[in-house]
This record gives C-alpha cells, structure tokens and sequence, in this order.
C-alpha cells in the first residue's frame, strides 16, 4: 500500500499563458490596425468629394466585401457553425454597417477634428462592453489611465473643435456605441475562429444588403470621380474596412480586448496628423502635450494585470 500511495502523483493541470512574443506581435497587429483605421476619416473626406454619403458607405461595403469573398473561397473556408451567426450579425450591423454609415453623415458637416472624439472614447466604451458581455475585470489602474487618456483625448478634441457641439454629434456618439459593441463581439469570435474570417464573413453576410442599397444610391446620388474620391473609397474599402479589422481583431485575440483598445486612444492624434497633411488642416500646439499624455497611459494599460 506505501508503494502504491507514494507511486500516485499529485495531477498538476498545466495553466497557458501568452508567449512574450505572441504577446508581441498581438500588440503590432492591433497597432497596425489603429494605423490603418486612423486613415478612415481623412479618406472619407476624399470619398465624399466624389460620392454620396449613401453611395461612399455602400460601394465600400461592397467592395470590401467582394474582397473578403474572394479571400474565403480561394482558401476553401467552411461555413460558421450556426452558433457563430448572431455574434457576426452584430459585428456586420456594428463595424459594418453602423459605424461607417453614422460617421459618413457626420462628416458632411463636421471636420476629422470634431470626428476624431469619437475614437478617442471608442477605447473606453469597447472596455466596458466587453467587461459585460465577457466577465472581463481590469484593475483599478488600468481603468484609471484608461479614463485619464479618454479624458484627454476628449479635451484636446473639444478643443480642436472650438468647444461648439453640432448637429453631429447624435450620428458620432451613435457610431462610438454601436462600433465598441462590434468590436467587442468580434474580439470575442477571433478567440474562436481566425479574426480575418471574423471580419470576412460579416462583410459577405451584409453583401446581400449593400449590393442592392448600392445600386439605389447610385441611381440618386450624384457621382463625381477623381483621384482623391477614388482613391478616399478605395482605402475604405480594403485597408479600414478588411485590412485594418483583419490585423485588429487578431491582435485582440492575442492581447486581450480591453489591452488592445487602449492602443486606440493614439488614433484621434494620428488621424489628425494625417489631416494636416492630406486635408490641410492645422493642428494647434496642443497636440505634442496631448501625445505624450496619451502615450504614458497606453504605456500603463499595456503594463496593468486584469
């Protein structure tokens, strides 16, 4: 019997934890998505010179999708279980549809600047709707410089834009909701299938939609093509809405979806930067000191255990 007892082993269940370099390259993917989403409204701004807001959203949703087809078929990806369905649905009406759609109308009256508050409380909202939907729990010092990098970014936006607010705001505040609830629900799915399929298959699920709302908008809106409108629907089209969501939701999956958005609070300030030079926009002095502001707390985000 002494034998027998000392020959049974205690079972010790093996915990993964992320490698530093897997941890590494989720934090380059997601950068690289904040970098390709930062182009989003400078490159909306091109489309609307030659497109309507209507026409812009849906010939973008289109060809995203047709790019996102192409991809699935060419490597043979099987369907999603049915159980998958729903969450795609919410990424397609959210990050799709949603978000787009609301920021295009905000954009014929409003500048980047004024925009950009927008992404700059993306970060904060995607934390909290994934703390619920997912059981997620920061810890207090991620939650604090998580709040002081929105406030900031919200102020120096504010700021940018005068401090008036406009008629809108109702579309940005919309997209920031319905865009944090995609991105949420997308993290979630890039746990379980590859994050490019996440975004491909909700773009090919909204397909059926934007074809024909594509081909209405155009009957009735007025297109004027040029090299900024063509190009502003282009990058729309496959870098922020396939490219950009494909690298994102695959650094999500690797960092964590409350680690990765906290990347985004640098996106208003890269979005300017790209405002300055491809609209001609200025940017005031207060953008260093919001910069370094903002990279010391995505420096403690990034640092903060959840």
């Amino acid at each position: 019997m002494r034998a027998e007892s000392s020959a049974i082993a205690p079972t010790r269940i093996a915990v993964s934890t992320p490698e530093p370099s897997g941890r590494a390259t989720g934090t380059l993917m997601a950068a690289l998505g904040v970098t390709a989403f930062s182009l989003t409204f400078p490159a909306t701004a091109w489309g609307l010179e030659g497109f309507g807001p209507w026409s812009l959203v849906a010939v973008r949703s289109v060809l995203a999708a047709l790019i996102a087809g192409a991809c699935l078929l060419a490597l043979r990806v099987p369907l999603p279980e049915r159980r998958h369905w729903a969450g795609l649905a919410v990424v397609a009406a959210g990050v799709v549809l949603g978000f787009p759609m609301l920021t295009t109308l905000a954009l014929r009256t409003s500048t980047t600047a004024h925009a950009a508050v927008v992404v700059g409380l993306l970060p904060l909202t995607t934390a909290l709707l994934s703390a619920l939907r997912m059981g997620t729990r920061p810890s207090r010092t991620f939650w604090t410089a998580a709040l002081a990098g929105a406030a900031a970014v919200v102020a120096f936006t504010v700021q940018q834009s005068g401090g008036a607010l406009t008629s809108a705001d109702l579309y940005l505040f919309a997209a920031l909701l319905v865009c944090a609830a995609g991105y949420t629900e997308g993290g979630r799915l890039a746990r379980i299938m590859p994050g490019w399929q996440v975004i491909g298959w909700a773009l090919v699920l909204c397909l059926p939609l934007a074809l024909p709302a594509a081909a209405l908008a155009l009957s009735y809106e007025p297109v004027r093509l040029t090299a900024h409108s063509v190009a502003g629907v282009l990058w729309v089209a496959a870098g922020s809405q396939f490219l950009g969501l494909v690298v994102w939701y695959r650094g999500m999956a690797a960092i964590g979806i409350p680690k990765a958005s906290q990347l985004q609070l640098a996106q208003p300030l890269l979005t300017l930067v790209w405002s300055v030079l491809l609209l001609g926009e200025r940017l005031t002095v207060a953008a260093p000191l919001t910069a370094a502001a903002v990279l010391v707390c995505i420096a403690v985000t990034q640092r903060a255990r959840g």
